[in-house]
C-alpha cells in the first residue's frame, strides 16, 4: 500500500451504517477526505451502543428470530472498564467537563457520560447534518446494471416508507453487540430454570433472593455477577479460563463463588460444575458475547460470517473481491476502541478519496490467507480472528496510521490500556477507582494541550 498524493481526488457518494462511535468518526473522516456522506441510523439519537435504554426483549435469551430487537445491552450500572483518556478520539479528549453538574467525572465513568461525550464530538463536527435518525437498513448490494456497476444499491425503511439509493461506496459500522452468543450446556433443554443473556440484563432487582449462575468471566461477567450479588441469595460464576477443580469465593462477598465450566444441567433443577459441585438455580445468566450479524448485507458470498469470522477481510477492514467499495469499521475487540475506528476510517476515507492506494485483489486474498493460516496454526479459532490481544491492536493501529501519514498512537495510551487490563482481572472489585499510573495521566493531559487551540473551552479543565 503506498500514499500516492497529499490531495483528494474523488470524491464519492459514501452510505455510513449506524451513528455509534464508529459511525460518527467514519463520517468525520470521510467528510474531512472530501467525501459525500449520509449516515443511516435505526434508532432515534447517536450513540449506537451508549445510548441506554430500560427496554429489553420479550425474549429473555434473544433467540426468536421474529423478536423485536432491543440494540442496547447496557447495564444501569455499567462503567467503562477502560479509562478515559486514552479511550477518546486522538484529536478530541475525552476530558472531565462540569457543564450543568450532570457530567460524570471520574477516570472511568458511566456510560451516560460516555453517550454524552460522543455527543460533544458530534457537536464539535457538525455530524447530526448527516445522519437521518430512525432509517433502518433493509438490503444492501452491489449494482448489477452497466450504468451504475461498482456501485452500492441500499434500500432502507423509515416512516417515509422504503427507499433505494445508489451510492460509490458503503462503510458498514452496526456494531456487534446485538446478536448474543449462548453457551452450549449439557441437558439445559430439560433444566427447569430460567435462562438470560446478559444482553437482557439492566438492574439486578429480579434476582433478587435468588441462586443463579453467570456463564462468563469477562469484563461485562464479572460487573455483572457483583451487581446480582447485591440483592441475591447466591451468585456462582462459571469460567472457562479456570482450572477444572476451581472452587473458591471471592473476596469481599459471602455469596459469591467462581466455578469451572458447567458440566451439565439436569431434569431436578440440579447443575453439575467441573470442579464437581451441584447448585439449583433459580437462573442462568449468559455473559458470552455476541454474534457478528449482518442482516441486510447481500455479496453474493463474497463475505460470510463462519464461527464468528467476518472474512474474507484484508486488515479486517476491506473484503478484496469488493474493495475499495465495501468496508467494516469496527470488528475488532478486546481494544481500545475509539481510536481505532478513528485510523480505520482515516484509511478507508484516504483509499476512497484515491489518496492511498489498496493492494492488488490477489494481493489482499493472499495477505488475509497468510493471516488466517497463521491463526489456524497457532490453534487459534475462527471465532478469534478478530480478537487482538496482547501487543497486536497498537502495532495494527501504527499500521493503519503509517498508511494515512498520520501520527502512531501515543505510547502513554498504549501503557494504560496496559496497566488497566491488568487491573481488570487483579483488582477486579477496585479497579475503576484504585490506580497508580498518575504519570501516565501527566503525560496524557500534557499531550492533550496540543489540541487546544482548536477546543479551548477545554484549557481550563486539563489546568486542574
Amino acid at each position: 500500500m503506498a500514499l500516492t498524493n497529499r490531495d483528494p481526488t474523488t470524491s464519492r457518494h459514501v452510505a455510513v451504517i449506524g451513528a455509534g462511535a464508529a459511525g460518527l468518526v467514519a463520517a468525520r473522516e470521510l467528510r474531512r477526505e472530501g467525501h459525500s456522506v449520509v449516515v443511516l441510523e435505526r434508532g432515534s439519537q447517536i450513540g449506537g451502543v451508549w445510548a441506554y435504554t430500560s427496554q429489553v426483549e420479550p425474549d429473555p435469551l434473544s433467540l426468536d428470530p421474529t423478536r423485536p430487537v432491543v440494540h442496547s445491552s447496557l447495564y444501569k450500572s455499567l462503567r467503562t472498564n477502560i479509562p478515559r483518556e486514552c479511550m477518546g478520539f486522538t484529536d478530541f479528549p475525552f476530558v472531565a467537563r462540569p457543564h450543568d453538574g450532570s457530567r460524570d467525572p471520574r477516570r472511568h465513568p458511566g456510560h451516560s457520560e460516555v453517550l454524552a461525550y460522543l455527543r460533544d464530538f458530534a457537536k464539535e463536527f457538525d455530524i447530526e447534518e448527516m445522519i437521518r435518525f430512525e432509517t433502518e437498513v433493509v438490503r444492501v448490494e452491489q449494482v448489477a446494471d452497466e450504468e451504475n456497476r461498482g456501485k452500492w444499491r441500499v434500500e432502507s425503511r423509515s416512516s417515509d416508507g422504503v427507499v433505494d439509493e445508489i451510492y460509490d461506496a458503503v462503510v458498514v459500522c452496526n456494531g456487534h453487540y446485538t446478536e448474543p452468543r449462548h453457551a452450549d450446556i449439557a441437558g439445559i433443554e430439560s433444566w427447569p430454570g430460567k435462562q438470560i443473556h446478559s444482553h437482557n440484563y439492566r438492574v439486578p432487582d429480579p434476582f433478587k433472593d435468588q441462586i443463579v449462575i453467570v456463564i462468563g468471566s469477562s469484563a461485562s461477567g464479572i460487573d455483572i455477577c457483583r451487581d446480582i450479588a447485591k440483592v441475591a441469595k447466591e451468585v456462582h460464576v462459571s469460567s472457562r479460563s479456570t482450572s477444572p477443580e476451581t472452587y473458591e469465593m471471592l473476596p469481599g462477598y459471602n455469596n459469591l463463588w467462581l466455578h469451572s465450566v458447567i458440566e451439565t444441567a439436569n431434569e431436578d433443577g440440579s447443575v453439575v460444575f467441573q470442579n464437581g459441585k451441584t447448585v439449583y438455580a433459580d437462573t442462568i445468566m449468559h455473559c458470552t458475547g455476541y454474534k457478528y450479524y449482518f442482516p441486510f448485507l447481500d455479496t453474493k458470498g463474497e463475505v460470510t460470517v463462519d464461527d464468528n469470522r467476518v472474512g474474507p477481510l484484508y486488515k479486517h477492514v476491506f473484503p478484496p473481491a469488493l474493495a475499495p467499495g465495501l468496508s467494516f469499521i469496527g470488528l475488532p475487540w478486546q481494544i481500545t476502541p475509539f481510536p481505532m475506528f478513528e485510523l480505520q476510517s482515516k484509511w478507508v476515507a484516504a483509499v476512497l478519496s484515491g489518496r492511498v492506494s489498496l493492494p492488488t485483489q490477489d494481493e489482499m486474498m493472499e495477505d488475509t490467507k497468510a493471516f488466517y493460516d497463521k491463526l489456524e496454526a497457532s490453534g487459534i479459532p475462527k471465532r478469534y480472528t478478530h480478537l487482538m490481544p496482547d501487543d497486536s491492536q497498537f502495532e495494527y493501529d501504527n499500521w493503519l496510521a503509517d498508511q494515512c501519514d498520520y501520527p502512531r498512537i501515543e505510547k502513554w495510551r498504549e501503557e494504560m490500556f496496559y496497566i488497566g487490563f491488568k487491573r481488570i482481572y487483579a483488582q477486579s472489585g477496585t479497579y475503576r477507582d484504585n490506580w497508580d499510573d498518575d504519570h501516565l495521566i501527566a503525560e496524557a493531559y500534557d499531550d492533550f494541550v496540543k489540541f487546544m487551540s482548536s477546543y479551548p473551552e477545554l484549557l481550563p479543565l486539563l489546568k486542574t
